[in-house]
């Protein structure tokens, strides 16, 4: 399969521990889509609700369908994710443990459609993250080292 990716949320696997991850559908309008196609997305204060019934996507920014008529969608409005009811109740019972989230990761495209992958995450604590940037320093070092920028 071919896949594009069109956005990522940098900052999810700096702030949480992603556990599990899970492929989702957008429910996206027609003047959506052509926005994602071209990646005018942003994932940054996004996040995943759920009732136990249904998933949205919250907080998630499309930007206007510049060449669209009057006819355009909300940017900032909740999006329905396709997801199987065993997956919804996954998420359901990991997010009522405390200290859980379900955070949005990338938006890509696959066979023409928008997918979603989403994680099942543990926040970090601030030495985790100072963990995190000395293994990411570490690692560029070495690539300078070796002259593979």
């Amino acid at each position: 399969m071919d896949v594009k990716v069109v956005a990522t949320n940098k900052k999810a696997r700096f702030e949480y521990f992603i556990e599990e991850t899970f492929e989702a559908g957008l429910a996206l309008k027609g003047t959506e889509i052509k926005s994602i196609r071209m990646g005018q997305i942003s994932l940054q204060e996004a996040y995943v609700r759920t009732d136990g019934q249904q998933a949205w996507l919250v907080g998630a920014h499309v930007a206007p369908y510049e060449h669209a008529s009057a006819y355009q969608h909300d940017p900032s409005r909740e999006r329905k994710l396709l997801l199987h009811k065993r997956e919804i109740k996954t998420l359901w019972d990991a997010m009522r443990i405390k200290g859980m989230t379900i955070v949005p990761i990338r938006v890509y495209l696959k066979a023409g459609k928008a997918k979603l992958e989403i994680g099942i995450a543990k926040g970090k604590k601030q030495y985790d993250k100072r963990e995190s940037i000395k293994e990411r320093d570490i690692a560029r070092e070495n690539s300078r080292r070796s002259g593979d920028y």
